[in-house]
């Protein structure tokens, strides 16, 4: 199995680097924004309830929470635009190589050469399959790993500015008794 993928890996030519870079890049980040985003331990959540309560106990206002809310949601966007950076260039990555291949296919139509060095007709196209369906794999997991994030940092803002509405309701109603 390893074998094949260092096929792979050496069949797609020039692109493949970048390519499988920008894929480890990518699951980097939205590892870390899985993480950043969930409602455990290791979320953004959990610690921003916490220290509303904090605000609270220390006479704080309203707008001290929503602009903490401000802090918080520029902390959530941690990696988003190099998530869709990575999305945006991989499909064209792969057609760089694709158009590398098809290059050396007809420079070996060209040459009269089915079996050149570089790999001729075969080894181009080849090589021009290979780069757009690396280029394809990297992009189509990362654009839909990278929406859904967007709705659960969409859906864990909106809690959030409940978790404040909440604690400063119930501020209201205590200091009116």
């Amino acid at each position: 199995m390893l074998n094949k993928l260092v096929d792979l890996y050496i069949a797609g030519g020039f692109v493949m680097p970048p390519l499988l870079i920008g894929a480890g890049i990518m699951w980097f980040s939205m590892t870390h924004r899985i993480l950043l985003l969930s409602k455990g331990d290791t979320g953004i959540f959990k610690s921003f309830c916490s220290e509303i309560t904090n605000f609270v106990n220390k006479g704080k206002t309203k707008e001290d929470a929503l602009l903490y809310l401000g802090v918080k949601e520029e902390e959530m966007n941690q990696y988003k635009n190099l998530i869709k950076s990575v999305v945006i260039v991989a499909p064209l990555l792969g057609l760089l190589g694709t158009v590398s291949g098809m290059i050396e296919t007809f420079d070996s139509l060209a040459e009269m050469s089915l079996f050149s060095q570089s790999g001729g007709i075969a080894g181009g196209i080849s090589q021009a399959l290979i780069t757009t369906q690396m280029g394809l794999a990297v992009a189509i997991p990362g654009l839909i790993v990278g929406n859904l994030l967007e709705r659960r940092q969409s859906s864990l803002l909106n809690d959030m500015e409940e978790k404040i509405e909440r604690t400063w309701s119930k501020m209201k109603g205590v200091s009116n008794a």
